[in-house]
């Protein structure tokens, strides 16, 4: 047997029989990730002359609340942290001013912080980032079943309370889901304008069958179909969005957004986990965003798994929304054709590495 094959059986071994089993699950779920390429920001970019001298994730407060920060917000957690990482490489990768981005990860409570902080260390060593813990209880009592049993976990509700997450001195934040990566500079997304009294930003569809969104209860009651009157009826997707944390505070609007949340578990008006109450909030009210910032619904059918096509026009953002997710399609070899516009950006380890 060849030597390198013997050390992974003894490795292997080792690791089954001897490691606990969240040990085992801590290292093949969170360990296998190379790290990325560092980027640099052009001549042209603010200067981040801060020092790296705070104990929490060595970055200090003042890069927090730096006025020149581009900030980031995303959920993290064991199961989506491939996505994640892919996602993080592209932003980087296409910003000019890459040094001046932080990140903001929003895991569960319940989730081991320490791994998940280790874990993105190690692949960006450089990375301005925080890990800000999220209690499932927070939403648990407010989450009605959905069409897909995905869309149920509580961390998916996590983007209503960024404003309450976040540190105060944080204004504006880009939320981006997990299952997307950019080949555009998020500056521009991240300046859109927000007039007037605009919360959010956000690409929207005007032409969408926005009826489809909530259930014949809603519609048939006229006091809830209202919500609608002298509102464009157009649908946006939550996991691309320019927020305004400041006006978001200021009314409240995670409280709005939980009432709908409670009407629901009484009277069943939707069907699709934590997109409605957005809808009902914001649709027809919100900041306009190019398509070309979420070329959304890539990860084809949510019953049939079916591939799906780009939209017309140009592409800043590729969003895998739906059931499937390209990881899991390239690993299982049968992946869809723009799968491969994703694996570029793909951080985790080739099976059997033994890189350091």
């Amino acid at each position: 047997m060849k030597p390198k094959l013997l050390l992974f059986f003894l490795f292997l071994t080792i690791n089954t029989y001897f490691l606990p089993t969240q040990s085992l699950v801590t290292s093949t779920t969170l360990q296998q990730f190379r790290e990325a390429p560092k980027f640099y920001n052009s001549p042209e970019c603010p200067n981040n002359n801060f020092k790296d001298d705070d104990s929490d994730n060595n970055h200090s407060n003042d890069v927090v609340c730096w006025n020149e920060a581009i900030h980031v917000g995303m959920t993290l957690d064991a199961a989506y942290i491939r996505g994640s990482m892919a996602a993080v490489v592209s932003i980087v990768q296409h910003a000019s001013c890459s040094q001046n981005i932080f990140f903001h990860f929003v895991a569960s409570a319940s989730a081991d912080a320490s791994a998940l902080r280790d874990t993105i260390s190690a692949s960006f060593p450089d990375l301005n980032f925080r890990i800000y813990p999220f209690r499932d209880s927070k939403v648990e009592g407010l989450i009605s079943t959905s069409i897909r049993s995905a869309l149920d976990c509580p961390l998916n509700y996590a983007r209503s309370y960024l404003a309450d997450l976040l540190p105060p001195c944080v204004r504006r934040v880009v939320y981006l889901d997990s299952d997307l990566v950019l080949v555009d500079d998020i500056a521009k997304l991240s300046g859109t304008p927000l007039p007037g009294d605009k919360v959010l930003a956000a690409p929207e569809y005007c032409n969408a069958n926005f009826t489809s969104y909530f259930t014949p209860t809603f519609w048939s009651n006229p006091s809830l179909s209202l919500t609608f009157a002298n509102r464009r009826a157009c649908y946006f997707n939550t996991g691309v969005m320019v927020i305004d944390l400041d006006r978001w505070r200021g009314g409240d609007y995670t409280k709005q957004i939980e009432e709908w949340m409670e009407l629901q578990k009484r009277m069943r008006i939707y069907e699709l986990g934590s997109l409605p109450p957005f809808l009902l909030v914001f649709a027809g009210n919100i900041g306009a965003v190019d398509h070309r910032w979420n070329q959304h619904g890539l990860g084809g059918d949510n019953f049939r798994g079916l591939c799906r096509a780009l939209h017309p026009g140009p592409v800043s953002l590729l969003h895998w929304s739906g059931k499937g997710k390209p990881w899991a399609r390239l690993d299982a070899g049968r992946p869809c054709p723009l799968d491969a516009l994703w694996a570029p950006y793909d951080l985790l380890k080739p099976p059997f590495s033994f890189d350091s």
